[in-house]
């Protein structure tokens, strides 16, 4: 009798270990409209080695889903889910996995319905016209600085065809309406007023003075002092002085050959002479230009006398 007692016990506890986990699928409905949202709830009673599937869907879409909840040793998982196309869609089975043990959940079927519009009774409105934007800074920055650089360019080519030239016509028309010896005392009067020499412009100076001198000897002497060298410029003078073209001593020429040759050192061996030789070479240019003469031309009478 006890030995028959132990084998009904243990068969029915064999029934019990063997029995199959109850596996939930459900919705809280199954008719929504187009953009409704409803719930989808999939539990198993157990906890241990169980695996829920990715849900996929077909014409259905998750909004949004749950964590895992463990509830009295059940497993719950929500999702919330909607369709935005009519028509009749499948939850299709789930396959979830309990200690290695494959098993489905019960498909479900959900019905998406339009939403039906009584166009009687919308009210109809006037279409409107496209709204335009206020207009803000970037809009004109590009025909800003097209403006600017075109103004830009306008004032320089009028300075450098107007202004320039004026100036320059200007400066040109006020040396050459003075005759040769009163343009270079004047163009003398304009060096000293720069200072050069007194702010350590020595070279600067001496360039200046020479073309002053060479200037006035090409006016006055029609001879071209300011494209030839020194040496070419004293010998073309020696050659007038002995034809009786220009009037001059030679203690003249022995001053400008020893100021040229002056400003030579000056301007291409940094030669710097002191400041009573700069002096003495300003007055030496001055007596220069003065005692450099072009000999008078004696007019004749009708008679051919002189």
């Amino acid at each position: 009798m006890k030995k028959q007692l132990f084998y009904l016990l243990l068969f029915i506890s064999t029934i019990g270990f063997t029995q199959n986990p109850t596996i939930k699928a459900e919705i809280d409905t199954t008719n929504i409209r187009i953009g409704e949202q409803f719930n989808l709830q999939i539990s198993v009673d157990e906890i241990q080695n169980v695996i829920l599937p990715k849900l996929e869907l077909k014409g259905l879409e998750i909004i949004d889903s749950t964590k895992i909840d463990t509830l009295k040793n059940s497993l719950i998982r929500k999702y919330i889910l909607t369709g935005f196309d009519s028509g009749s869609f499948y939850i299709p089975q789930q396959q979830i996995f309990i200690k290695n043990q494959a098993f489905l959940t019960d498909s479900l079927l959900v019905n998406v319905a339009t939403i039906a519009v009584d166009t009687t009774k919308v009210k109809k409105f006037p279409i409107k016209s496209i709204k335009s934007e206020p207009y803000t800074f970037d809009d004109f920055r590009i025909y800003i600085y097209l403006l600017i650089a075109a103004l830009a360019i306008i004032s320089f080519w009028i300075y450098w065809f107007v202004v320039r030239k004026q100036k320059e016509n200007e400066e040109e028309a006020t040396y050459k309406t003075l005759p040769p010896y009163e343009e270079a005392i004047y163009k003398l009067n304009e060096l000293d007023e720069k200072l050069l020499w007194q702010n350590n412009k020595i070279k600067e100076y001496y360039s200046e003075l020479t073309e002053i001198i060479r200037g006035y000897i090409e006016r006055e002497l029609k001879v071209p002092a300011l494209e030839n060298t020194t040496d070419e410029v004293l010998d073309m003078l020696k050659d007038f002085t002995d034809s009786e073209t220009i009037q001059t001593s030679k203690e003249t020429l022995k001053k400008l050959k020893e100021l040229l040759r002056e400003a030579d050192l000056v301007k291409f061996a940094k030669s710097k002479p002191l400041a009573n030789e700069i002096e003495e070479d300003r007055k030496d240019a001055e007596e220069i230009i003065s005692n450099l003469t072009p000999k008078p031309i004696i007019g004749k009478d009708d008679d051919g006398l002189e």
